[in-house]
């Protein structure tokens, strides 16, 4: 059973009578077992080589530490005497399920022992999975109304062991807890890729706006060791996104365009060279927007600090993006490349795979009017369906719909105005930084700025997930509709998923130069009259009014047109068919590639 298995670097301490230090033994690429032995206790088997370790583990007596299991690092006490077993460099995601299930046994009262006469089990047996939280047992408090007769109404307490939601009761009955959500799977498609990725080999998978692309990279995070693991994307927004960092930040040669032997030697850097050693899998997001002429820079650099002739020094590349979306931001003088036109992408890029189920659009009409934007094809249908947004409603419950804009200016001139338009007082929150020396670096990857400005009325956008369930999520449309009282005077939003909320300060956490980590404290709100389409890549919003008249690049109208859910939410103004429209050598690249693809099945 998978979540009963780690593979990772284990440290058993043992605590010596008398000595200041316990006795250490260090154990790398062990393979860590959940198992039970004969008197069915859970016990922690660890091999490695001809090393084999076992642990029993009493309820009372061990005790989990799982404050690092982001980063792939756990601590299991595993005796009253004060033994630990250290796990470190493990996938995050299996970490989190091994403890699960782990906290799951210990948590269970002790077994009986075997009754006399009974056959002995074995001495070690593999551990029945974990429950499902909807399986395991749990009180539901059932309300009855007054009934008819001699005696009041009254509570009935009951123990439940199927699901709530399979519970049968009359319809009187009123059940106090709410059905859990079933958290999402990965499509076939997705599990494909991410089977790709654990073979080794360098990848690239590509997919239209909504076909759950970041879902997947944060699972494919999530399955890789962590140490020599390098989460990067082309911006700062997307790297946010996914955890990461800049992928110039990573490289640290600049803009690339110094001679190759200035590139090698910023990248021989103390700081920077120890990433370049280290990083085993590198994850690049958002790829469209890297220039080819950096890629072939960085595929050189690699090699040349790795000391390594294999494609970009022997590093596993994971690549993810759409070609068809936002490209290269160059000089009006520089014409664009893409990363697939770089001299180095076919000899580094093994597999290439695209996704092709959309998930954050269910109208099949909505979809396929996407579907012809983005290979920029205008046909008369998409005309008239586009123009008919015109006259949707750009307000729900005081939710107005927000503006994406193709210029950055505007966005933040439209937000002033609106801002100011308001009556009362403005409420101000000041960001809290690790270091205010670094402020540009965390103002360029952050999604929130360093002073969030609101007033009651005021049209906000969440910047970070906060519950999936109820609809709180990145990019969810809200108003604000009051203050607390309190010192900090946190805000009220009400959002368009129905639901009201005080949003408390959150944090975000990303690397900066060097592999420093930095952070940044705030509300996770921003101003949402308007927003750039850039910034909006990678975003689901509820209700989208886009301005597409002054687009001028490539795939930038299919950006804005698909962040919105539904045609319902998208309301276009002045409309021209002329916008829409895909770069030819793009076009011609999905053709080879999806013909290579029929080819290979």
């Amino acid at each position: 059973m998978e979540d009963a298995e780690l593979c990772c670097t284990v440290a058993v301490e043992q605590p010596v009578p008398g000595a200041a230090a316990p006795r250490r033994r260090v154990l790398r690429g062990a393979r860590v077992l959940l198992c039970r032995n004969e008197l069915r206790q859970p016990v922690l088997r660890v091999l490695a080589g001809p090393a084999a370790l076992s642990f029993a583990l009493r309820a009372g007596a061990a005790r989990v530490f799982s404050r690092f299991r982001a980063q792939g690092r756990a601590a299991v006490r595993v005796g009253p005497g004060g033994e630990q077993v250290l796990l470190s460099d493990c996938p995050p995601h299996a970490l989190r399920r091994f403890l699960r299930l782990l906290r799951d046994k210990l948590a269970a009262r002790d077994p009986p022992p075997p009754r006399l006469g009974h056959r002995p089990p074995p001495a070690l047996a593999a551990i029945s999975p974990a429950r499902p939280p909807q399986h395991r047992p749990l009180t539901v408090s059932l309300t009855l109304p007054r009934l008819p007769g001699p005696g009041p109404g009254f509570l009935l307490f009951a123990a439940v062991s199927s699901p709530i939601y399979q519970l049968p009761h009359p319809s009187f009955l009123q059940v106090s807890r709410m059905e859990r959500r079933p958290p999402l799977k990965l499509s076939a498609e997705q599990e494909a890729v991410l089977s790709a990725v654990r073979s080794g080999k360098s990848i690239f998978f590509t997919g239209c706006a909504g076909t759950g692309k970041s879902f997947l990279l944060k699972r494919i995070v999530g399955s890789l060791p962590p140490k020599s693991t390098y989460v990067t994307a082309s911006t700062g927004v997307a790297a946010c996104h996914i955890g990461g960092t800049t992928l110039h930040a990573f490289a640290g040669i600049g803009s690339g365009k110094a001679p190759l032997e200035q590139c090698i030697q910023l990248a021989e850097r103390p700081g920077v060279c120890q990433h370049w050693l280290a990083c085993q899998h590198l994850i690049i997001d958002e790829i469209s927007m890297v220039d080819g002429k950096f890629f072939d820079r960085l595929e050189a650099v690699a090699r040349a600090v790795r000391k390594r002739d294999e494609p970009f020094g022997g590093i596993q590349l994971i690549i993810c993006g759409d070609f068809l979306q936002l490209p290269p931001v160059c000089k009006s003088n520089e014409e664009t490349k893409f990363c697939f036109q770089a001299k180095s992408w076919r000899k580094c890029i093994h597999i290439n795979m695209e996704l092709t189920e959309v998930r954050r659009q269910t109208d099949k009409t909505f979809v396929s009017l996407l579907s012809a934007v983005r290979l920029g094809r205008c046909t008369e249908e998409v005309t008239r369906l586009l123009m008919q947004t015109a006259t949707n409603r750009s307000e729900r419950d005081g939710i107005l719909a927000t503006r994406l804009c193709t210029h950055k200016d505007d966005v933040e001139i439209t937000n002033e105005r609106r801002l100011q338009q308001l009556p009362g007082d403005v409420h101000t929150f000041e960001a809290l930084d690790s270091d205010p020396m670094l402020v540009k670096l965390i103002d360029a990857q952050c999604p929130v700025g360093g002073r969030v400005e609101l007033k009651l009325g005021a049209q906000v956008m969440l910047a970070k997930n906060l519950d999936v369930s109820q609809g709180l999520v990145n990019g969810a449309r809200g108003v604000v509709v009051g203050f607390e009282s309190e010192e900090k005077g946190l805000p009220k939003v009400r959002f368009l998923c129905r639901v009201t909320q005080v949003i408390k300060m959150e944090k975000w956490v990303f690397k900066g130069p060097s592999g420093i980590h930095l952070s940044r404290q705030q509300l996770p709100l921003k101003l949402a009259w308007a927003i750039s389409i850039h910034k909006s890549q990678g975003m689901s919003l509820d209700c989208v009014e886009i301005s597409l008249s002054r687009v001028f690049e490539s795939g930038q109208a299919y950006v804005a047109l698909s962040r919105a859910r539904s045609l319902e939410g998208l309301r276009v103004l002045d409309f021209d068919p002329k916008v829409v429209r895909a770069d030819p050598s793009v076009l011609h690249f999905y053709r080879q590639l999806r013909h290579h693809q029929l080819l290979t099945q």
